[in-house]
């Protein structure tokens, strides 16, 4: 019994320390309690956990400010990738072309020295072209976007035959024709692709609603 209370008093003294100490409720008198309604709140925070999941991405972005990167937040990657995926590939044929020159040589160094040069040289050429064109395509999309004050699959195709243009200009007025129409395709088919889930979607509920009139 004195244990009991000294225990208790001693719990009530420490609470008047800190503000009080809140009323203790056995398991029967709580038993009794509904719970209809109540929030489950978070055991360290006063807060409904409810109104920390958000369904959607949720950005700090200025007012009136669409919540997809534009062409210059894009250009860094576009051309990094370019870069990257130019000097994989370059690296492949390069190892492919020195294979194929040097399969009368024994494996010895002078091959091996081949072999790697074929690569390194391959890969930085292929690096440097598709790095040119992905430099080229970003600085003519972002000035047509600023240019016309919108952004569309028309900046796309646009961007993408005046960098084949610009990139074969050194061939001729055939190799410039050649160039634009190789860039239009590709930047018609990459619009194309984007666009695909739409197309598909309006197609589909064009259909859907014929029948339904039919």
């Amino acid at each position: 019994m004195d244990n009991s209370q000294g225990s208790g008093g001693m719990k009530g003294g420490i609470g008047g320390l800190f503000g009080g100490g809140a009323p203790e409720y056995s398991n029967t008198e709580l038993a009794g309690v509904p719970l209809t309604g109540m929030s489950p709140l978070s055991p360290y925070l006063n807060v409904d956990p409810r109104y920390l999941i958000q369904d959607t991405d949720e950005f700090i972005l200025p007012t009136g400010a669409d919540k997809t990167r534009g062409r210059f937040e894009l250009a860094f990657f576009t051309i990094g990738g370019s870069c990257m995926t130019g000097a994989a590939l370059g690296a492949v044929n390069g190892l492919r072309v020195s294979l194929k020159e040097t399969r009368d040589m024994g494996w010895s160094k002078p091959r091996n020295v081949q072999i790697l040069n074929m690569v390194t040289r391959q890969g930085a050429s292929w690096a440097n072209s598709l790095g040119s064109v992905a430099l080229l395509y970003s600085v003519f999309g972002v000035a047509i976007e600023k240019a016309r004050g919108a952004e569309d699959d028309i900046n796309t195709m646009a961007a993408g035959t005046l960098t084949g243009m610009l990139f074969k200009s050194a061939s001729g007025l055939k190799g410039v024709a050649r160039g634009g129409l190789a860039g239009l395709a590709l930047s018609g088919a990459y619009a194309l692709y984007n666009n695909w889930d739409h197309l598909t979607g309006s197609s589909s509920s064009s259909s859907s609603s014929s029948s339904r009139l039919y």
